[in-house]
């Protein structure tokens, strides 16, 4: 019995080693090591799509992010999303319009930097003395003059959640400057428009299309996402009245519906900034996508149209970025969705 048992455990060390050596090949053969990398001493003025900016000034936009560092019944860690105050700052700043920075509390918020998902831009936006000097000392969202603006854009972050709904300031931003003027959000920005009421006592969002972090990309984050927060964004717009619009999961989706631009998640970032250009009426400075934004585009044409979509699309495309595509298919492989975890992977190792 001892002989079989170490014979036994010889042919499975064999074949955890033979597993291993294969594992190791295949996450060597998607050369991952020499993809591109993001430059941590980028600047604005090294960043060729602010050399496209507009001469004129159009305007002035509003900027909130959230005050709450921590929150929910365990106090976990919140904050705003750094990517989705960098990227829509310099769209801003690109298309004529002055950025002023807001949040509940005023002072320097919280801010939530995920280094996977850091691009050029965002780490010209850290390094960037004015940009960080208006983020240390962000006006309180009481001293906002709402006539000042052109239009608001609400960032996400968990500590939207918290912070944003209910707030009385905000509601008096919104219905003054959504009068004339644009309100955006992105991901779980959408949470201040939640329990906005109009003059009249209507919901702001009645009948209104709209997204946001969706039910499904937020209980697979957190399956008690419900209890942490009180509740989840979809579901409170939906009860406000809006027409919910979700996309696939962790892929740009911008819904603009008149004056009203919202975005589903982080990559609906860019999209999301320049719908507010546009819903303002001009034509959005010319950009070189990311390589993040052409991998979620193959992505997206992968989810409507199958991998042959995909492949034709990423043949369509100058820059792409692996790390992403390879998420989707551990997301994939996470649900058991193993024809698409295998696709994906297929598409990541071009």
């Amino acid at each position: 019995m001892i002989r079989f048992l170490l014979r036994a455990a010889a042919w499975l060390a064999a074949g955890l080693a033979v597993l291993a050596a294969l594992g190791w090949g295949w996450y060597q053969s998607f050369d991952l090591d020499n993809a591109p990398k993001a430059n941590p001493h980028a600047s604005a003025a090294s960043l060729p799509y602010l050399k496209n900016a507009v001469g004129e000034r159009r305007g002035r936009i509003l900027v909130v992010v959230s005050s709450a560092a921590r929150g929910g019944p365990n106090n976990r860690k919140a904050g705003y999303e750094l990517t989705e105050l960098a990227r829509a700052y310099y769209v801003f700043q690109a298309n004529g319009y002055e950025v002023d920075i807001a949040s509940p509390a005023g002072g320097k918020p919280q801010e939530r930097i995920d280094l996977d998902d850091m691009g050029d831009t965002d780490y010209a936006f850290l390094n960037d003395t004015a940009a960080q000097a208006k983020v240390r000392r962000s006006m309180k969202l009481a001293d906002a003059d709402p006539a000042l603006y052109s239009a608001v854009y609400f960032v996400g972050g968990k500590g939207a959640m918290f912070d944003f709904p209910g707030n009385a300031d905000i509601t008096r931003l919104v219905r003054a400057i959504g009068a004339r003027g644009v309100v955006a959000a992105v991901c779980h920005g959408p949470a201040a428009l939640a329990d906005v009421f109009l003059a009249d006592g209507t919901p702001l969002l009645a009948g209104r299309r709209v997204t946001g972090f969706s039910n499904e990309e937020e209980l697979f984050m957190d399956e008690e996402a419900r209890a942490n927060f009180g509740f989840l964004l979809q579901d409170r717009a939906v009860a406000n009245g809006a027409r919910f619009v979700a996309g696939p999961k962790f892929i740009d989706n911008t819904v603009a519906d008149g004056r009203l631009v919202t975005g589903q998640n982080s990559w609906s970032t860019w999209s999301t900034a320049e719908g507010v250009i546009a819903a303002l009426g001009h034509v959005p400075v010319p950009r070189e996508p990311s390589a993040e934004e052409q991998s979620v585009r193959v992505l997206a044409a992968y989810y409507s149209g199958g991998f042959a979509a995909a492949r034709a699309a990423q043949e369509r495309v100058a820059q792409f970025d692996k790390m992403l595509v390879l998420m989707h298919a551990v997301v994939a492989a996470m649900e058991w969705r193993l024809a698409d975890a295998f696709q994906l992977q297929r598409l990541a190792n071009r």
